[in-house]
């Protein structure tokens, strides 16, 4: 196996080569090896200094030099396949469903063909052309939701679910689909752009678990709860059964033509390669003030999103559930909200790993005390901080009311009951 891989992106209609990333160490030092990231020549002459959607990264500019770091760049971290993906993978490349970061160079050579954003790995789509010819086959919505978990099993028989989604992080069996103008869903890669009329994240039922099937058939409605709230939500998702259709904020459809936008975690923009990159939210809300466009509108967001986590019980709040997106135009910003569902319910018990480092109080933080660590942190003046809490008051006073009106759990409903009233309590008080 090459001690280097191509780094491609989407510009101007096409995937064009654009930056190498080679190993400095042994592979199966997975992402712990050191590594030298060059951009191409033409390619840094013609985008230099560009940290939008042009670049690799908002912390690698598109420039000459190249780039040594202790680890793999922290960017490549978002293309390698985790969770479902990862093991399923695994599976096709013949390594233990449990191999850790010894099968970490080999995956993103083989997974990263096809990745939310607009990068991609030269060498995993070349892995997928020879190993898997381009078989396009369309489905109807029907197939797909009765199939469930045999549906996603029959296509990784072909190889058509680690092309279709390896690059899909999370624990959940997703697949990145297609629908075309005739109606059908077909595996993205293997749809031609010209026929693209929507694209889906689409995401599966696991087990017989009544609590994950509830997180899952709950995240519509939850959707709905943020638009009431007033986040920056893209489109409705869409429950068919036991399968979620999530519209994708990735890809734009202009003039019959698909753009494709760079999307990057917040784990990636604190330049921390591995797993489980922890950070505070001030440390976050840092990061955001420094790359973002209009630095005081997102981290409003982002505050916003926090609050709503809290009364509604979202505690799967890691570092790869927040990301910016940088567009061709230069603008930088918060993607809208995802991954927003009732992770209180999971089995196996999530924390709220990210917390304020101070008077995060277990998960119910005191907002006051969030309002004067933010205008410290980001250099934003407290009345302004102030007028914005106090304008959710009226919201979260009626959200109660909201949740019953379009049929959220009633399970949830309680539980949620005793966090909206403190965060009203709080509000009032400011």
């Amino acid at each position: 196996m090459n001690n280097y891989c191509t780094i491609q992106i989407f510009n101007q209609q096409q995937w064009q080569d654009c930056a190498i990333v080679e190993l400095m160490e042994a592979s199966n030092l997975g992402w712990e090896a050191r590594t030298r990231t060059s951009y191409l020549f033409e390619y840094a002459i013609s985008y230099m200094d560009q940290r939008d959607a042009h670049a690799l990264s908002f912390n690698f500019p598109v420039n000459v030099q190249s780039i040594h770091c202790d680890t793999w760049p922290a960017f490549l971290m978002d293309l390698l396949p985790q969770g479902f993906g990862r093991k399923e993978l695994l599976h096709q490349l013949n390594f233990p469903e449990n191999t850790q970061q010894h099968a970490d160079w080999a995956l993103l050579n083989a997974g990263a063909s096809n990745p939310i954003g607009n990068l991609r790995i030269k060498e995993a789509n070349e892995w997928l052309t020879k190993n898997y010819p381009n078989k396009i086959h369309g489905f109807t919505l029907q197939e797909i939701t009765d199939r469930d978990e045999k549906f996603i099993e029959s296509l990784a028989s072909f190889g058509l679910f680690v092309g279709g989604s390896s690059g899909v992080q999370g624990e959940w069996p997703k697949l990145l689909l297609t629908q075309a103008h005739d109606g059908l869903f077909y595996l993205d890669h293997t749809l031609e752009d010209s026929h693209a009329k929507k694209h889906w994240l689409v995401k599966f039922s696991r087990g017989q678990d009544s609590r994950l099937e509830k997180i899952l058939s709950q995240e519509a409605l939850y959707m709905k709860v943020a638009q009431y709230l007033e986040l920056n939500v893209f489109q409705d998702i869409e429950m068919h059964g036991r399968t979620l259709f999530i519209p994708r904020f990735d890809r734009i459809i202009q003039n019959d033509q698909v753009i494709r936008l760079a999307q990057e975690s917040i784990a990636s923009l604190s330049q921390r390669a591995g797993f489980g990159v922890k950070l505070s939210h001030n440390q976050i809300c840092r990061l955001i003030a420094e790359s973002c466009t209009h630095p005081e509108i997102e981290i409003f967001e982002y505050l916003k999103r926090d609050l709503a986590n809290v009364a509604l019980g979202n505690k799967d709040n890691h570092t790869r559930n927040t990301a910016i997106q940088r567009n061709f135009d230069g603008t930088i910003q918060l993607t809208p909200l995802y991954d927003f569902a009732p992770m209180w319910l999971h089995p196996d018990g999530i924390a709220r790993t990210t917390r304020w480092e101070l008077k995060d109080q277990g998960g119910s933080p005191n907002w006051k005390s969030v309002i004067e660590q933010v205008s410290a942190s980001c250099d934003i003046d407290q009345q302004v901080l102030l007028d914005m809490f106090k304008a959710q008051l009226p919201l979260y006073s009626g959200l109660m009311a909201f949740m019953q009106q379009i049929g959220i759990d009633q399970d949830i409903i309680e539980n949620s009951h005793y966090r909206i009233e403190n965060i009203c309590q709080q509000l009032s008080e400011l």
